[in-house]
């Protein structure tokens, strides 16, 4: 997990004010925070008088291995994850509640890497974002919760059910990239049931590209706002791939999704579709935007939305199994 150096104590030799100095000391000043870390609780600004929030919990066996992810991937990791939620639903992120519960014998070497990954995924995809407070606590396993909070600027949410028929089917980011990465990890670096420690140097720059976007995704968070302005009827966070998600907006709306396998194929990672549709962990934005209307920038069109037919998702007019991520079977179908 760390060093045994006497200079990198273990988190059960030290006080939690030990450790959570060494974490503050790596926050960056959060922008929107009126109250920061270091008393009972933050105070966060809202200037729409919304605040917009979401919670997500990584554990290690079912989320991460510690044998793949070092702690910097871990905080860069939890960060995004979080912070695409807030952007899906049209909002600018604000602050991280960060609350860690960690095996006694971690080395705070690896705490303060994961604050860094915090840190530097805020500061590359949510500038003005930071780590504003959090608990910390002990446990045999490590497990990473996080609520994001985020604010709206003045714009109603962009939720998943307002898809209408009639309307445009969009893109942003990477389908498959993600899944071709844990497959990649499952098929190389495993030893029976028991993960081993990556390789790099034994990876080419696609596999290493599929590694990066498993360990520390990059979604487009700055997007999310620019659909709300451009009059997004829907949208949502892509985290347990295309097809799962888009039938759960479908559901929503009460509409049909109907997709093309030609932008499919044209955006799907290694050109496998199979994998676009069902691997999960992308955190790309799917965006239903009105008929006629502008798609923004940095969106792709994938579809067009139809009044309800049989199946809530459609390729090429056929029905498509509901399929995605499942962290109980993707992470633990070796055992």
């Amino acid at each position: 997990m760390a060093s045994g150096s006497d200079d990198d104590p273990r988190i059960g030799d030290i006080s939690e004010g030990a450790v959570l100095r060494a974490i503050l000391s790596r926050t960056a000043p959060a922008a929107h925070a009126v109250l920061g870390p270091g008393d009972d609780a933050a105070v966060i600004d809202a200037p729409s008088g919304s605040v917009v929030a979401s919670a997500d919990t990584l554990v290690e066996g079912p989320d991460f291995r510690l044998a793949w992810s070092s702690g910097y991937d871990l905080g860069w990791k939890s960060a995004a994850v979080n912070l695409s939620d807030i952007a899906a639903m049209g909002a600018v992120p604000t602050g991280l509640l960060v609350s860690l519960a960690v095996p006694a014998d971690t080395r705070l070497s690896f705490i303060t890497a994961m604050a860094d990954g915090f840190r530097e995924c805020c500061a590359r995809l949510a500038p003005g974002c930071s780590v504003v407070g959090g608990d910390l606590t002990v446990s045999e396993l490590l497990m990473i919760a996080v609520t994001a909070l985020g604010d709206l600027d003045g714009r109603p949410a962009v939720t998943r059910a307002g898809a209408r028929p009639g309307d445009v089917v969009a893109l942003a980011g990477e389908l498959g990239v993600a899944a071709a990465g844990l497959g990649l990890l499952f098929a190389r670096f495993r030893d029976g049931a028991t993960a081993v420690p990556v390789d790099r140097a034994s990876l080419d720059a696609v596999q290493q590209r599929a590694l990066d976007r498993q360990l520390r995704p990059v979604p487009p968070l700055h997007l999310g706002p620019v659909a709300a302005e451009a009059g997004a009827h829907a949208m949502m966070d892509l985290s347990d791939g295309l097809a799962l998600d888009a039938s759960r907006l479908a559901d929503a709306s009460g509409v049909t999704i109907a997709l093309s396998g030609a932008a499919l194929d044209a955006l799907a990672f290694g050109g496998d579709r199979g994998r676009a549709l069902g691997g999960g962990e992308d955190h790309g934005l799917l965006a239903i935007f009105p008929d006629g209307g502008v798609v923004p920038e940095g969106f792709e069109r994938i579809g067009t939305v139809t009044a309800r037919m049989g199946a809530p998702v459609l390729v090429d007019g056929q029905p498509v199994d509901e399929t995605g991520w499942d962290p109980y079977r993707d992470w633990d179908h070796a055992r």
